[in-house]
């Protein structure tokens, strides 16, 4: 008996733990209701009833001067006299003068004046270079202005009609001659004319610009001596 009771007691037990679990997680679940939080103290200091304000003492307005019985004659204040600072006369200064513009005295020509250039100096032998291109032969040589021919390399003759240098007032310095160039080999029949192959100016300065140039040979100026 005493077992059985034993039994019974600790089965009662676990049926009111196992009830209370289940209704403390059927409580987790359900929402709760909000309950007012604790006041704090500035909600107590608002609860407190203000205290009355102390009148302040109530000052009585001195005693002022009674009103004179008759009217009181006022003497206005001496005018006061401005004294005005004249203005100093600014200092005067004087310009300083120009400077005379400077007079280089050059002697222009008039303009009914023309300029006449100088005249080129005339020489009366003229030297002349000449070139067989095929035996490479080469020969400078002289030849009087208007003189006698003179034949080079047997086939050439030369004839120079002016032989001019270049004037003081020209930028260049230069020998021009006036050769005339025929090709005549020695040998043929008598009678039979020259033939010319060349007739013009020749410039020592550019002999690439109006010189002989013949399949066989090339000639230029080189130079007019007195």
């Amino acid at each position: 008996m005493i077992h059985r009771g034993v039994i019974l007691a600790s089965v009662a037990v676990v049926a009111l733990m196992g009830s209370g679990a289940v209704d403390a997680g059927a409580r987790l679940d359900v929402p709760q209701d909000a309950t007012p939080a604790p006041a704090t103290v500035v909600d107590l200091l608002r609860q407190t009833p203000a205290r009355p304000a102390t009148p302040a003492p109530v000052e009585s307005a001195p005693a002022g001067t009674p009103a004179p019985a008759a009217p009181v004659a006022v003497t206005p204040p001496p005018a006061v006299t401005v004294a005005r600072v004249e203005d100093k006369a600014a200092p005067v200064v004087e310009p300083k003068p120009e400077p005379e513009p400077v007079v280089v005295s050059e002697t222009l020509p008039k303009d009914d004046e023309p300029l006449v250039p100088a005249r080129r100096q005339r020489r009366p032998v003229a030297v002349i270079q000449a070139i067989d291109k095929v035996t490479a032969e080469t020969m400078r040589f002289e030849v009087e202005v208007g003189g006698q021919p003179v034949r080079f390399n047997n086939t050439l003759i030369f004839k120079v009609r002016a032989c001019e240098t270049s004037a003081p007032d020209e930028l260049t310095d230069d020998a021009i001659a006036y050769v005339e160039v025929s090709l005549q080999p020695r040998g043929t029949l008598p009678g039979t004319d020259p033939r010319q192959i060349f007739r013009g100016w020749m410039f020592a300065s550019s002999p690439a610009v109006n010189g002989l140039q013949h399949p066989v040979f090339d000639a230029w100026v080189v130079s007019c001596k007195a």
